[in-house]
């Protein structure tokens, strides 16, 4: 090539290399930051995650738990990481819409430095009684509470947390004269309500379904705005009268934002087809989890989902009356 030809094609060389280079997304390993510590739900589906987006990807998925302060730490890693995809979060409610109203200088903004890339799983609640409990239906447990204000009491995995959260729209909702009873963890909460210390609880489906399926609790309702396939008995809230008690707990995929288009045109593909495989309806979904496949699971649906939880939030931490801590 003369050198005249070469000075008209390094323009054109240039652009061919850009393109190559904005295109070639993932060209190493990524990490998924997993907010909390190993075991539990969400560290089950982050890892499949990983499992099953690497090989879509062409590149490792590495997973790293960060737990502490409810998901704060390892969502404001990821908030404050080079934005460039690959690193990223499995969000939780806990860390993107309720610790900014619970938790006073939270070092990172959920809705500002993370992109949402899709909601991948939710985990409804059910408010829960022994099997011995008189009361047979969800309005009969209203009824009795509103008979004996402030005598019934309810358990929750701790203060500030979802399971406390569900119960005060629960509260406001059916004007129900419950008194919240918090512990730490969910735990203490099934020992103390077998052992008859405790009236009911508000936990999620994946840790009371095998009680209620052993017969040794009873699931009067569930937050979801459908019922569980799983317990199709089980009315939801909204059934019963109660709307506005709606709530689930979830999981999704963020990263650092602002996020580049190329690396969003690889992850959310990577992400809803790897969501697809069955290896998660045996791990999750048979154990009451839902796995979202529908337009939730993209960035737009993810972010009008979030929206509309942090709204929710909001509303049940003013009826807690919690502030910032």
């Amino acid at each position: 090539m003369t050198p005249r030809r070469a000075l008209l094609a390094a323009p054109a060389l240039l652009l061919a290399r850009r393109a190559h280079a904005q295109g070639a997304f993932p060209e190493r390993p990524l990490r998924l930051v997993i907010p909390f510590v190993p075991g539990g739900t969400t560290d089950i589906l982050g890892r499949l995650l990983a499992q099953t987006m690497s090989p879509r990807l062409g590149q490792p998925v590495v997973v790293e738990n960060r737990g502490g302060a409810g998901g704060s730490l390892g969502a404001g890693e990821v908030a404050h990481a080079r934005p460039d995809g690959y690193s990223l979060l499995l969000s939780t409610n806990g860390s993107l819409t309720i610790n900014p109203l619970v938790q006073a200088n939270l070092a990172y903004e959920p809705f500002r430095q993370l992109a949402p890339l899709g909601l991948c799983l939710t985990v409804p609640m059910l408010v829960v009684v022994r099997a011995d409990h008189p009361a047979k239906t969800i309005q009969e447990f209203v009824a009795m509470s509103k008979a004996r204000p402030g005598a019934v009491s309810m358990g929750s995995a701790g203060t500030g947390s979802s399971n406390h959260l569900a119960i005060e729209l629960f509260n406001a909702a059916s004007q129900a004269q419950l008194t919240h009873v918090p512990y730490r963890g969910s735990g203490p909460v099934i020992a103390d309500l077998l052992a008859g210390n405790l009236n009911s609880m508000m936990d999620q489906i994946t840790t009371s379904l095998p009680l209620t399926q052993e017969g040794r609790v009873r699931a009067l309702a569930i937050t979801d705005n459908h019922r569980s396939r799983l317990l199709p008995n089980v009315p939801t809230l909204a059934e019963a009268g109660y709307p506005d008690a709606e709530m689930v707990t979830f999981m999704g995929l963020s990263a650092t934002a602002p996020l580049p288009a190329a690396a969003e045109a690889k992850l959310v593909p990577a992400m809803r087809e790897a969501l697809g495989e069955p290896i998660f309806h045996d791990r999750l979904e048979s154990v009451g989890a839902e796995i979202v496949r529908d337009q939730q699971c993209t960035p737009a649906g993810y972010a009008a989902f979030l929206r509309r939880d942090f709204d929710r939030m909001k509303r049940a931490v003013q009826l807690a009356g919690l502030k910032p801590e």
